[in-house]
């Protein structure tokens, strides 16, 4: 039986939602028993949420409402990576951790339970993150709302298909190599990635992780993405990176529109491989848009040298995903062997744990050259579009094909991973649907710290093309 208030999971985004409950016009137990309805109903052929917190959520819902924050009493998602919630397990992804329960929240959970957001699940993730696609052995595939046939992108897969579906209005996701932005896109919805640093993660993780990993939400609005950084962005004792500090609400920015601003398009990919031609198409649509939206954008390209770079980054990602197998260990007690692994996971780890330092630290000179090289290049352009994959969402397995490991990544992801490198700020826009009803983003970045910028447009964009009532077919939502 359908819950009477899911009806306002459609009709209202978290700011909106909250606004009801400041208004006493419902409660927030209410909403989190439309929230619960909806992942019941529809989550079996999505395979989104894999571990439900109803019980504790509905406890939270019936305390005290802090109606100071702008999203208090609001449903949210957490993805099953990185994030620990305290008494929740965090597989990760990996059967080597499908028993682990968290004993504490990490800083960013603390900062959401403190603005009243209300946690009722976990989200699907690939193993510890580490491909563009949800398909881990553990949890089983999550599949696109748009074509049940078809990846939802990854590593947050679970949460972007949450999203797309209205479960809830924002589910959290962390981005190593574009994966808020990847989900996003296929599963059209708005996926930001914040400036390194901007959010908080877990000095525990290393610097590897808290240096090209960002944490943030996918989320249907842009002012909703731009809400919840208002309340979680800050650095947490230990921290390396402090971007600059931003001199008024990024919620509040979005009452004025951007300037005319001067765009950068870059349709090929630094490494050579073809572009689909949906992906070009929707790219061509949206630099349309810009231009009738009054700005100038040019063709021009970084120039960042292609095989050099991708060796670097992949050879400093098997590293740390060596490291992470080494956690485990450290986590559970219990000796990491192969068969606890995926052979995607168990390949990085037998590459990574022979990385010497130097060959470690030579990968990263690499990486900073073309940080200092993209940054010269964004220092004449105030954004830089480009397609935000170089195809449509796979078909489910699409990815696991028997290649060579890294061109499989770059012939789907080419673009999203030049954001975590660089820790520029990054974001995939829902502007394009295929002949064939599939989600296409475009995909904008902008200069280390200005996420102001990426946050304007995005709103623009949204105003001219709004994509919030674009509901997948597949799907039956209400």
């Amino acid at each position: 039986m359908t819950n009477a208030n899911e009806e306002l999971l459609d009709q209202y985004d978290a700011i909106g939602q909250a606004k009801l409950i400041k208004d006493g016009e419902v409660s927030s137990e209410q909403l989190i028993e439309a929230s619960i309805s909806r992942i019941e109903s529809l989550n079996g052929p999505l395979n989104a949420v894999v571990t439900p917190m109803y019980e504790q959520a509905l406890a939270a819902s019936r305390k005290p409402i802090n109606t100071s924050s702008p999203l208090a009493g609001v449903p949210m998602l957490v993805k099953d990576l990185f994030a620990k919630v305290a008494g929740a397990r965090l597989t990760e992804g990996s059967a080597s951790l499908k028993d682990y329960i968290c004993p504490e929240d990490s800083e960013l959970i603390r900062r959401y339970k403190k603005a009243g957001l209300i946690i009722v699940g976990k989200t699907n993730t690939s193993e510890f993150g580490a491909t563009p696609v949800t398909e881990s052995r553990l949890l089983g595939p999550a599949k696109n709302p748009w074509d049940l046939e078809r990846t939802t992108g990854g590593s947050s897969g679970g949460s972007a298909a949450a999203i797309a579906t209205n479960m809830v209005p924002l589910a959290h996701g962390n981005d190593g190599g574009g994966s808020l932005r990847i989900p996003a896109s296929c599963c059209g919805v708005f996926g930001f990635k914040a400036s390194r640093g901007r959010n908080p993660m877990n000095v525990e993780y290393g610097d590897l992780h808290t240096r090209v990993i960002c944490e943030h939400v996918i989320t249907r609005s842009v002012r909703d993405s731009a809400a919840v950084l208002d309340l979680t962005h800050g650095a947490m004792p230990g921290s390396s990176y402090t971007p600059p500090t931003q001199s008024t609400s990024y919620l509040k920015t979005l009452d004025n529109k951007p300037r005319k601003l001067r765009i950068a398009v870059t349709e090929e990919p630094i490494v050579d491989i073809p572009v689909h031609q949906d992906c070009s198409q929707a790219l061509q649509e949206t630099v349309s848009l810009c231009r009738d939206l009054g700005h100038e954008v040019i063709e021009a390209n970084p120039g960042l040298a292609a095989e050099e770079l991708v060796k670097a980054w992949f050879g400093v990602w098997a590293a740390g995903n060596a490291w992470l197998i080494y956690e485990t260990e450290q986590r559970t007690g219990i000796k990491a062997i192969k068969e606890n692994f995926e052979p995607l996971t168990w390949r990085y780890f037998e590459q990574g744990k022979d990385v010497s330092a130097m060959e470690y630290l030579r990968n990263w000179r690499v990486l900073d050259q073309a940080t200092g090289k993209l940054a010269e290049f964004l220092n004449q352009y105030d954004l830089w579009l480009t397609p935000t994959l170089a195809q449509p969402p796979l078909p489910l397995g699409g990815f696991y094909q028997p290649d060579d490991d890294v061109q499989r990544y770059v012939r789907f992801s080419p673009y999203c991973r030049i954001a975590n490198l660089t820790g520029i700020p990054a974001m995939s826009v829902p502007l394009y649907w295929n002949n064939q009803g599939l989600p296409i983003g475009s995909h904008f970045s902008a200069s280390y710290g200005d996420e102001a910028t990426l946050f304007q447009i995005a709103r623009q964009l949204e105003e001219a093309r709004p994509w919030r009532d674009r509901t997948p077919p597949e799907i039956k939502i209400s």
